[in-house]
């Protein structure tokens, strides 16, 4: 059975794209806390409790892993609000979270991902191509999130896949004020697996998914 990592497995997108690849995959659950909820309803999973702002504990989570097919890098915060109201704390965690964890797992499970001509799928946002207000952090980890993947995927050609998958407004806890029009994190998780179901010698470079807005 091939194996995926997903992080931020625990709710919103990351979770529904574990739900959606446990149909075929063992499941690395990635969570800060306790996973046990999330592995428990799905067919073959463990836990991958990690704190994504601690590079020793990704460092030591990731050595446990040998093989692996499929890296999804879902997890992300949006500390939102007034660019000259956001304090360095804030600005270290959305990076650390949003952008550096990604890398360092990258960084660390590159050596199984090429061995298995394997998938790595960043999960962006409309905000890793333009700015929102209120949103400098997001924006700018996201933005640089983008420029990543994307060099990734010229080096690693030929040997390991990269798509950037950037979902519009989402029914998620993290834009639960957000008044916009979202789509279901489930429709995410089957756009996901589209990249996941292509043979090795194809990749989506990059897409984009948005909610319909309904007349």
């Amino acid at each position: 059975m091939k194996k995926a990592l997903v992080t931020g497995a625990s709710r919103g997108i990351g979770r529904a794209i574990a739900e959606e690849l446990a149909k075929d995959h063992h499941v690395y659950v990635g969570a800060s806390g306790d996973a046990s909820e999330v592995v428990d309803k799905l067919a073959s999973a463990e836990p991958f409790e990690v704190d994504l702002r601690d590079p020793a504990a990704i460092s030591a989570a990731c050595a446990q892993i040998d093989e692996l097919d499929v890296l999804v890098h879902a997890a992300g915060i949006y500390p939102k609000g007034p660019f000259d109201e956001l304090t360095g704390e804030q600005w270290r965690d959305g990076f650390e979270v949003n952008f550096f964890a990604g890398v360092q797992l990258v960084r660390e499970l590159l050596p199984a991902l090429r061995r298995s001509q394997g998938l790595i799928i960043t999960i962006n946002s409309g905000a890793g191509f333009h700015g929102l207000e209120q949103g400098s952090i997001y924006c700018s980890s996201k933005y640089a999130l983008k420029g990543f993947t994307d060099t990734l995927r010229l080096e690693e050609q030929g040997r390991v896949r990269v798509t950037s998958l950037h979902p519009g407004p989402t029914d998620t806890d993290m834009i639960a004020a957000d008044d916009r029009v979202k789509m279901d994190p489930a429709d995410v998780a089957r756009v996901a697996r589209l990249a996941v179901d292509l043979s090795p010698e194809t990749v989506i470079d990059f897409l984009r998914v948005t909610p319909l807005r309904k007349s």
